[in-house]
């Protein structure tokens, strides 16, 4: 069995190739033709907050992916030398459901997520956006960056979070890395003030996306996930076009993003006002912008179906590089 760590899955992940990749993908998954339940949860510690394990299955019959994540979630870990979230992905063999390879899934799920946000821009973003606001400074934020800048032309990329220090590192070290001006924020407000795409990628537990702060025709990526807050505020839910990458999965997510919960629960929106699965543009079986006021918004929950199209792409690259280990089973 193959064994990738962080740095051969990195290595094997072209930003391009991967964002390419979600389209099918999503098409695949909006068709039902796809294996792919919603995930399961393993409650490790009982409380308000979510402390356990998360398995997210999915077989891919076009791409021949069979692979399942494990994704365990440790609130309890915030301020520690471990992440809160740390993930595994299995891949096996279609054919005989032999393991083939175990993957980092931490670095391959920033990827998957930011890639799909990205071709969410290319679905929804007006064709003239310039400015591309990343609100957060971690992992997740920076591929969003790297990913999503690679959809439209963009001539400025602004950075933004919850402190200072941490925003001035995270802008330093895209600029480095980005061909196009990148600027630290000194609040969300000023990051999304005439914005034409952003990123939400925060641990806000107050909305870091406002309504009041977009301006007409922005499109708005949503991420983040906080157990007891919100990224994205009512009046944004109620008024933006809702795009999701499964209604079901959107629906019933576990545990449940309050973003969508919330409004669901107090009939600001129904389950009616989700316009279209992103995998239902690409096929072109649903409509996404009509007009270049219109406010869209993106709002994702994570699906399997993603990791294992990922997955697939870094198992190809490293077989045909030679990355990881081989170890024994």
């Amino acid at each position: 069995m193959l064994v990738l760590g962080r740095a051969d899955v990195e290595s094997a992940l072209d930003a391009d190739t991967l964002i390419d990749a979600m389209g099918p993908a999503m098409a695949d998954l909006s068709a039902d033709r796809v294996s792919a339940p919603n995930r399961t949860a393993t409650v490790v510690a009982a409380g308000e907050t979510f402390t356990g394990l998360l398995d997210m299955p999915a077989y891919v019959p076009s791409s021949g992916a069979l692979t399942s994540k494990l994704v365990s979630v440790f609130p309890g870990n915030t301020g520690t030398e471990h992440p809160v979230r740390q993930a595994i992905v299995v891949v096996f063999d279609p054919r005989t459901g032999t393991p083939a390879a175990v993957l980092d899934g931490t670095s391959l799920t920033a990827a998957r997520t930011a890639a799909c946000s990205a071709l969410s821009a290319r679905l929804l973003a007006r064709a003239d956006s310039e400015i591309l606001a990343i609100l957060g400074t971690g992992v997740q934020a920076r591929a969003h960056a790297r990913f999503v800048s690679r959809v439209r032309p963009f001539r400025q990329v602004r950075v933004a979070g919850s402190d200072r220090d941490r925003t001035a590192a995270a802008a330093a070290a895209l600029a480095a890395e980005l061909d196009v001006e990148v600027a630290a924020a000194p609040f969300y407000q000023e990051a999304l003030d005439g914005a034409d795409v952003v990123c939400g990628a925060t641990f806000a537990a107050e909305p870091a996306i406002r309504r009041a702060w977009l301006a007409p025709g922005t499109h708005v990526t949503s991420v983040g996930y906080h157990p007891s807050g919100r990224e994205v505020d009512d009046e944004t839910i109620a008024e933006a076009l809702l795009f999701v990458e499964s209604r079901d999965a959107a629906l019933q997510a576990i545990p449940p993003n309050r973003d969508l919960a919330e409004p669901l629960q107090r009939g600001l929106i129904s389950a009616a006002d989700i316009r279209a699965e992103l995998g239902e543009l690409v096929a072109g079986t649903a409509v996404g912008r009509t007009d270049d006021r219109q406010l869209t918004l993106y709002k994702s929950v994570g699906v399997a179906v993603q990791d294992a199209a990922a997955a697939a792409l870094v198992l190809s690259v490293a077989q045909e590089r030679g990355l990881g280990v081989h170890a024994p089973m």
